[in-house]
């Protein structure tokens, strides 16, 4: 294994979404890729909102999607002690000092800073304080350079620079002791020995920070790449007005893994004209350089697309497995009727995802199928009963069930009455299946079985007897 060491922080204050998981699929790939270690932790250090059931999501996440890791899960809220011992050691280094300022006094410096068209950065009141008070509240503020030029290659966007003057004193304790995001984020990665950040690129601003606080622990900095945001049909961040963005919430909506992961990777990472990718191959073929600068498009319809093909390309069985939840909620025991892999057999061309490929399923599990009424009318006329009554005698003789063997005796079916198959396939459509809209006959017939389906015909011959 390599030294390379990549790590996921998602904070725990709700699910995994869906550019979380993006982040996360990022650094796995590059992990993966060159053989080093992937690491996930958890940034819970906002007691307030954050949550056990959020946890459970974001690893549940996770393993739906296949992003598997080698350390952790890690989490901030057990690690304050060495927090704590870390600003200590600023303090006593000089490298950090104690902030008397009261919220209300920094916050008429930030308003006068305002109207004097100065940038509303905090003043440095005590930055250079010789006595303590160990009496008064305090925070522990950072102690930056305010001259000279921060700077780092970025392996997405390139050369980025900041001027030391327009960087804040950080705080990195507040009053209560707890410690801040940028701090931990520090300590955590320097720690774990993490080489590569991949975050999100609302994470830039934070970056010049956080390298001039390595430098001051005497840390390595590691190599920063940030991924441009997703965004919306109308060009704004992804956000619940255009649909779900809970990862777990396209796996409800009946969406494969690999299908979002392929989906997922491919919103904002190209290799050449290729769209369809296995694990292997993206662990073969990503690189975090081809990872475009511009925001990525979310398109529903080109996921439904991916899925649809993975369902296609996938086993019966497998897909049977995943299908039995969607069924059940239906209010259907797939264990009482036609076998499922065979069902699912019949569906797989015409479904886009388990949801649709579940309501596709029901008529073959419903022992009394209720006709459509519009259907019924046009097809199950008088004129189909002597065809469906000989049909059902024709099928009952019939040795051979199998696909080809229904075909041949539907064939020779119509040519001994003498008629084309739009004059019968109809009304057997309505008869095994309720409705027109139906995979083929013989695939319907073949997962139905032979006593179904002369139960079903034979139920349609009594229905126009009436």
């Amino acid at each position: 294994m390599s030294d390379v060491r990549l790590r996921f922080a998602p904070s725990p204050t709700g699910y995994l979404h869906v550019g979380g998981a993006r982040t996360a699929l990022f650094n796995w790939l590059l992990a993966r890729k060159q053989g080093g270690t992937f690491i996930l932790r958890i940034e819970d250090t906002d007691v307030a909102r954050s949550t056990q059931e959020s946890v459970d999501a974001i690893l549940q996440g996770m393993e739906w999607l296949g992003l598997d890791w080698d350390e952790g899960p890690f989490y901030q809220s057990e690690r304050f002690p060495v927090y704590r011992e870390f600003v200590e050691r600023l303090l006593a280094e000089g490298k950090a000092y104690r902030c008397y300022c009261t919220p209300e006094e920094l916050e008429a410096r930030r308003e006068q800073a305002m109207r004097e068209g100065r940038k509303p950065k905090y003043d440095g009141t005590c930055r250079d304080l010789v006595t303590q008070d160990a009496d008064r509240p305090f925070v522990v503020r950072f102690r930056a350079p305010h001259e000279g030029v921060t700077a780092f290659d970025d392996l997405i966007k390139g050369r980025i620079a900041f001027n030391n003057e327009e960087l804040d004193d950080l705080i990195i304790q507040r009053s209560d002791g707890t410690p801040t995001y940028n701090f931990v984020v520090v300590i955590d990665d320097a720690t774990m020995g993490i080489t590569t950040v991949i975050r999100g690129d609302d994470h830039i601003n934070n970056t010049p920070r956080q390298i001039l606080l390595y430098e001051a622990l005497g840390y390595p900095v590691p190599r920063f790449a940030h991924v441009p945001m997703i965004l919306g049909a109308d060009k704004t961040r992804l956000s619940k007005r255009h649909g779900a963005t809970s990862v777990m919430a396209y796996r409800d909506m009946g969406f494969l893994p690999e299908a979002m992961v392929n989906y997922l990777v491919r919103l904002g990472w190209s290799h050449g004209d290729e769209e369809i990718f296995s694990r292997q191959d993206l662990v073969e073929k990503f690189t975090i350089e081809a990872v475009g600068k511009s925001a990525g498009v979310f398109n529903p319809d080109k996921l439904l697309w991916l899925n649809h093909h993975y369902i296609k390309e996938s086993s019966p069985e497998r897909l049977a497995e995943l299908l039995v939840p969607f069924l059940r909620e239906r209010g259907v025991d797939p264990s009482t009727g036609p076998s499922l892999p065979q069902v699912v057999k019949t569906l797989q061309e015409r479904s886009r995802t388990l949801v649709e490929m579940a309501d596709g399923a029901l008529f073959y599990y419903r022992s009394e199928i209720s006709y459509d009424e519009e259907a019924a009318a046009k097809h199950l006329v008088p004129g189909t009963l002597p065809l469906l009554a000989s049909l059902a005698e024709k099928l009952d003789a019939c040795a051979d069930f199998s696909h080809s063997g229904l075909e041949a005796a539907f064939k020779e079916f119509i040519a001994e009455k003498g008629i084309k198959f739009g004059q019968l396939g109809p009304a057997v459509r309505v008869s095994l299946c309720g409705g027109t809209a139906s995979p083929g006959i013989y695939e319907v017939v073949e997962a139905l079985g032979k006593d179904e389906t002369l139960r079903r015909l034979r139920r349609a011959v009594a229905y126009l007897e009436q």
